[in-house]
């Protein structure tokens, strides 16, 4: 379905997409199929990264602070939160302190897998930070599910090497994903399905989908989140929708630091080239 189908007789919004790193591209990259001509905002907060270490407190309000920027500054009147550790620890602060509706990609991961596993039993495969929120197995238990969850702290700077088809990324997703399995057994799970909760891991996902047992589904939550998106995009168009403003760039990058490794890694999460990053001062 294109845009101009989705919001019939008024442009596309502009959407907002904020992660604490450039992880959250691949998200991007999902909304940038679906929604080929609206206009984007990426905020990295790469300056502050990691979240993980910090406190809930803290992400908070990085996360807000962010936010606002992409709200204040660039216009966004819908923001999507790629980042899992933001979404978990953070999405309600988020949502009460902005006045344009936010999503987050857990909830989204989260039904994803609901609607694709008839056991009712789900893996998780996230960073430690992410795991240690319990976040999806909260979301997937409150849609009936069983879920169990496993860090893979090796996995980030791998995909950030640019060993995204490496025959050692292979074995240490094998390795990964057998104790994960294994855990799975000795619950008694009877798992179907599994969620990549990170969104670097969508440049593993076939390593992955080579490793997971015969017809095991995998969930992309980049994917399952550009998808909610665009359904809430389309029921709150009428009342957020703007003219694309012929000024802008259809889409901009923003990063807190180290705008070389983003303009140099970027193009591989976004899988096309992300062009110049611009470099902003959140404060400290």
């Amino acid at each position: 379905m294109s845009s101009a189908e989705q919001f019939p007789g008024i442009a596309p919004p502009t959407i907002g997409v904020f992660d604490s790193g450039f992880g959250g591209l691949t998200v991007l990259r999902a909304l940038l199929r679906r929604l080929p001509q609206a206009q984007f905002a990426f905020l990295g907060d790469t300056a502050r990264l990691p979240y993980g270490s910090k406190s809930r407190r803290t992400i908070a309000r990085y996360a807000v602070e962010s936010v606002q920027f992409l709200i204040r500054e660039q216009g966004a009147q819908f923001v999507v939160i790629a980042c899992n550790t933001a979404s978990a620890l953070a999405l309600d602060a988020i949502q009460a302190a902005s006045p344009v509706p936010v999503l987050g990609v857990i909830e989204p991961g989260a039904s994803a897998a609901q609607a694709a596993s008839r056991t009712g039993d789900v893996l998780v495969i996230a960073t430690d930070a992410t795991v240690k929120s319990h976040a999806y197995a909260a979301a997937c238990q409150a849609r009936g599910l069983r879920a169990l969850e496993k860090a893979c702290p090796l996995l980030v700077p791998l995909v950030e090497e640019g060993w995204t088809d490496h025959p050692v990324t292979a074995e240490v997703i094998r390795i990964y994903l057998a104790e994960l399995i294994a855990d799975a057994t000795a619950h008694g799970l009877h798992a179907d399905t599994l969620v990549l909760g990170c969104t670097h891991y969508p440049l593993l996902r076939p390593l992955i989908e080579r490793a997971v047992p015969t017809g095991m589904k995998v969930i992309d939550s980049a994917d399952a989140a550009a998808d909610a998106a665009v359904h809430l995009l389309a029921a709150h168009a009428p009342s957020i929708s703007q003219p694309v403003r012929p000024d802008q760039p259809p889409l901009r990058f923003f990063a807190t630091d180290s705008v070389d490794k983003f303009e140099r890694l970027g193009s591989r999460f976004l899988d096309r080239s992300v062009g110049k990053v611009e470099l902003v001062d959140l404060g400290g």
